[in-house]
């Protein structure tokens, strides 16, 4: 046995590339010229071989699903019954195409019953699809053990991949097409027939926008252009509601929104207070429609109740618009006339085969009709022809040689006795008349494609005369201005807190009271082994920059942060920010971007940058300094372009200098010298002048003082400076400068935090020590310290 070597790259590249390919043709996109699936295709095929036509009985549904499994789709039943159960779900399917019969399942998420309990039929909009099926209008291939045939497509004499839509993930590519008002589509193809150049603008006279069996509000006109011109585009859908006095009455929810799953989540939102202003909440829903009833509390406005509602639930949600499907085999991202023309070029191949299939019968029939006719004539002779052959096969053998032809013959010995009466004989001729008339008919609809879409059309008006019905969903083509969270927060102090292991949260004001100095403070939470990284107050409109340990600075707005108590550790940063690279060293509160960013490394590097260069966030970050391997950034300051600027070290240094010594430069650039360090010692923090007038250094010990900025002179940047601080032992976690009526927050490895009036703390020089701030367990120590200031 020969082996054949092949490498093994080249096998997973071919055979990945089969499979993609395979789900893409075979299982999960549309086709373009009946919007189906081959599931869902076969479904249909297999009910209309079963007869299961509206008006007959319904059939259980487990015998489809095995009529569908064992003959055409060799898949699991109940992938095959979901399918099913779907088409029959008045609220999946903008015209269900599955008359179903019993629990078929609920907007509430409820699965359908057993199959074994259900029954179904054909929709009478589905027989429609496999009108002409028939008549050779569609080409069949073999099933899947070849014993069967089953159709490519359906003739589908109705648009149904535009009144219903589809959605499905193939490899590498996903296709979401939204439902539409069959009435309208229909007007639309209509006014593509008689002006085939006609723009998507032109089409979007007639097709206003989707229209979801659940109803609801379509917001964003351009992206429904978008859609229509590109193939992609973005809305939102929006739950109907009205308000009656102090209740919302909401009346119909976004398509494909679970109803139980939406009354969960505005739940927990309330029982979390993160939705305030609701009392009460009933679902009242019923046969007749949905119908969820809040009751709004007696202070609160039940406007902004709304808006919080829209924002934070699924009454409000994004729905993109993919128009992705097969075009003769090949997925293709379709605009909305490019599908209405691939449907039409379908429908006009449907027509061609149909009309094909009956000229061939009608020949047929007229060439039997004329040898009936021609033999009737010499009848006489025809019997004694017949009489005196000895078999069938000799009787057909002498009608030939009389001139009739094999099929004429066939029927000439099949015909009744009952033919050779006059009235049979005018009749005969009368259907050859006709015949003849037919034929010609069709051979001339067949050479005039200008009739032949006239047939089209006049099939499309009478689909929709029997079909169409009113538009449901809402479609706002005005300008609708975005909602601004801003307006729905009240721009309230706040303190974030950042953890060395990355866990982030905010608090209010109100969590902390003010203690005198040396107070025990209260208990903040950090989590086991964690300690806070750094602790800005801001407002919660601002923006928090967040510079990491190599350079790098990350965005979020301030009430993007969860709200946490002393209690609570908060969340993984990265759920906020995960492209996050680097530990975060600094969070910096921003509310314009004006100004300068003053950045300082570990080693003492400062560098200047405007603080506009970094406006615009980016979700992976953006580069801000960069330094040497073995630096890092350790602080960053903003500054008004004439300070002076403060460094500090780990052993109680510290250098004054003017922000001007230091140029400003790009995001990119590595910076200058700002201090020169003592062997072993390393900047901690850095400060702005312009923040107070006395320097307020902490030390790990919990002891700090107030020494006014006046006893540090002003140098040049690059010198070593002078004493901040006797350390005696501990090291500065961080120097501040401060005002009298400032606050100081204090943070503990053990969790302890307090909260000071810095008008308590002495005054010192800069060669002492100074007092107790905080009051500590054996083994514990000051970790952070943050300035709170109106």
């Amino acid at each position: 046995m020969k082996v054949k070597e092949i490498s093994i790259d080249e096998e997973m590249k071919n055979s990945y590339m089969d499979y993609a390919m395979s789900v893409i043709v075979s299982r999960a996109l549309p086709d373009v010229r009946d919007g189906l699936k081959p599931v869902h295709r076969r479904i249909l095929y297999a009910m209309h071989e079963l007869g299961l036509h509206p008006g007959k009985p319904y059939k259980k549904s487990a015998r489809i699903v095995g009529e569908v499994m064992g003959k055409y789709h060799p898949h699991g039943d109940q992938a095959i019954y979901n399918t099913l159960a779907r088409m029959a779900q008045d609220f999946s399917m903008r015209y269900p195409l599955v008359d179903g019969q019993g629990n078929f399942g609920s907007i509430d998420g409820d699965s359908p019953a057993a199959m074994r309990y259900t029954e179904a039929r054909l929709a009478k909009i589905a027989e429609e699809m496999l009108v002409d099926i028939d008549m050779d209008t569609v080409d069949f291939v073999p099933n899947f053990d070849g014993t069967l045939k089953e159709p490519v497509v359906l003739p589908s004499r109705v648009p149904n991949l535009l009144i219903n839509g589809s959605s499905g993930i193939a490899v590498g590519m996903a296709t979401n097409m939204p439902p539409h008002n069959l009435g309208e589509i229909v007007d639309a193809l209509v006014h593509l027939i008689d002006n085939p150049d006609a723009t998507v603008s032109e089409l979007m006279e007639f097709v206003q926008g989707p229209d979801f069996p659940t109803g609801g509000v379509v917001i964003g006109y351009e992206g429904l252009v978008d859609a229509y011109t590109t193939g992609r585009g973005k809305i939102k859908i929006r739950a109907k509601y009205r308000i009656e006095r102090d209740k919302i009455i909401i009346h119909e929810i976004p398509y494909e929104v679970n109803k139980s799953n939406l009354l969960k989540k505005i739940a927990a939102l309330v029982r979390d207070d993160k939705l305030k202003g609701i009392a009460d909440m009933k679902d009242e829903s019923d046969r007749e429609g949905i119908r969820i009833v809040i009751k709004v509390k007696r202070d609160a406005n039940p406007e902004i109740v709304v808006n919080q509602l829209l924002e934070h639930t699924d009454l409000e949600v994004t729905y993109g618009i993919i128009n992705l499907v097969l075009v003769d085999g090949v997925p293709r991202v379709m605009t909305l006339r490019g599908l209405m023309k691939e449907y039409l070029r379908h429908r006009m191949d449907v027509l061609v085969r149909r009309t094909q299939y009956r000229l061939k019968k009608a020949r047929e029939r007229k060439h039997i009709i004329e040898g009936l006719v021609k033999a009737l004539s010499i009848i006489d002779e025809v019997i004694a022809a017949i009489k005196s052959s000895a078999t069938v096969q000799e009787a057909n053998t002498k009608l030939m040689e009389m001139g009739f032809t094999e099929l004429q013959s066939k029927a000439i010995l099949e015909m009744r006795l009952q033919k050779l009466t006059s009235m049979e004989m005018n009749a005969l001729i009368e259907e050859n008349k006709k015949l003849g008339e037919e034929i010609r008919d069709l051979e001339s609809l067949l050479s005039d494609e200008t009739r032949r879409y006239e047939v089209i059309k006049s099939e499309l008006l009478e689909i929709k005369k029997k079909y169409a019905d009113d538009r449901r969903t809402e479609i706002l083509k005005g300008e609708i201005r975005s909602r601004s969270v801003e307006e729905l927060i009240p721009n309230d102090k706040t303190v974030v807190i950042l953890t060395r292991k990355g866990y982030i949260r905010r608090l209010s004001m109100g969590e902390y009271r003010p203690q005198g100095r040396g107070g025990k403070g209260v208990i903040i939470n950090y989590g086991e082994g964690d300690l806070p990284q750094d602790t800005v107050v801001a407002n919660l409109h601002d923006h928090l920059l967040f510079f990491t340990r190599n350079g790098r600075v990350y965005w979020l707005k301030a009430y993007e942060i969860p709200e946490g108590t002393r209690r609570s550790r908060g969340r993984a940063i990265v759920n906020f920010l995960p492209k996050l690279g680097s530990e975060v060293i600094r969070v910096l509160a921003v509310s314009k971007f004006e100004g300068y960013l003053f950045f300082v490394t570990k080693k003492g590097v400062v560098k200047r940058t405007l603080l506009s260069d970094f406006s615009k966030p980016r979700s992976t970050g953006i580069r801000a300094i960069i330094f040497d391997e073995d630096d890092e950034l350790v602080d960053v300051k903003i500054t008004n372009g004439d300070e002076d600027i403060f460094l500090f070290t780990r052993y109680g240094q510290a250098i004054r200098f003017s922000e001007d010594d230091v140029r400003v430069m790009g995001r990119t650039a590595r910076g200058v010298r700002g201090i020169k360090l003592r062997d072993g010692d390393e900047v901690i923090s850095a400060a702005v002048l312009g923040e107070g007038k006395y320097v307020f250094p902490v030390l790990s010990s919990g002891y700090g003082k107030r020494t006014p900025v006046r006893e540090y002179r002003r140098i040049k940047r690059g010198g070593m400076g002078v004493r901040n601080i006797i350390t005696r032992g501990a090291y500065v976690v961080k120097s501040l400068i401060v005002n009298d009526h400032d606050e100081a927050l204090l943070m503990t490895k053990e969790g302890m935090s307090i909260r000071i009036r810095l008008s308590d703390v002495s005054v010192h020089s800069r060669n002492a020590r100074g007092v107790r701030l905080i009051k500590m367990n054996p083994g514990d120590e000051v970790v952070d310290v943050a300035v709170l200031r109106d």
